[in-house]
């Protein structure tokens, strides 16, 4: 993700800029980025979406190290990628919605290899963190983890839920099967 982001620098230019990626769904009434601009515009520096996740699950994501909470912001003085069982500083994942500084670019041009032998963006954004705000925002909302296939196949069926015009319909289709299972 590191790299990827990276090679982006040249579309960026020298503005802030948000990175979202296509396995996280988030269902909410106001959108997950709109949560973090209105956030954002409090605080600067880099931003994160975070939820809490079991604790035998944080060797799977980038997690916070809080160093104080305002409501549903955790201002974090590091961030760790895929900890090792049972070093997780916290259980406040990083969830995948970014708000970055364009002074990652430079951290990223230099960033060595991290988990998993992959230049990662946590690490980018760990380096930065000793002298740019680092947050994580608790959003409202529910995130779907589309890269795996149930987390996939429900959030379909919730968006779809959502939607006035297909709602009875998936109502109809879900209740032929659960009669047949």
């Amino acid at each position: 993700l590191g790299h990827a982001v990276w090679c982006a620098r040249h579309l960026i230019g020298d503005e802030p800029f948000a990175v979202l990626l296509p396995d996280d769904l988030i269902l909410a009434g106001t959108p997950c980025l709109k949560q973090m601009i209105d956030a954002y515009a409090t605080t600067g520096g880099n931003m994160v979406a975070t939820m809490e996740v079991a604790p035998e699950a944080t060797s799977s994501y980038g997690v916070l190290s809080p160093s104080g909470e305002t409501g549903k912001l955790v201002a974090a003085s590091s961030v760790v990628e895929k900890p090792k069982a049972g070093t997780a500083p916290s259980n406040l994942a990083i969830i995948g919605r970014y708000i970055l500084e364009p002074g990652i670019f430079d951290v990223l041009e230099n960033q060595e290899k991290g988990a998993g032998g992959e230049i990662q963006l946590t690490d980018a954004i760990n380096a930065m963190a000793s002298s740019t705000p680092t947050h994580g925002l608790r959003f409202d909302g529910q995130r779907f983890d589309c890269g795996q296939q149930i987390g996939f196949i429900e959030a379909n069926i919730a968006f779809a839920l959502e939607r006035p015009e297909l709602r009875e319909r998936v109502r109809e289709i879900l209740g032929s099967y659960s009669k047949n299972a």
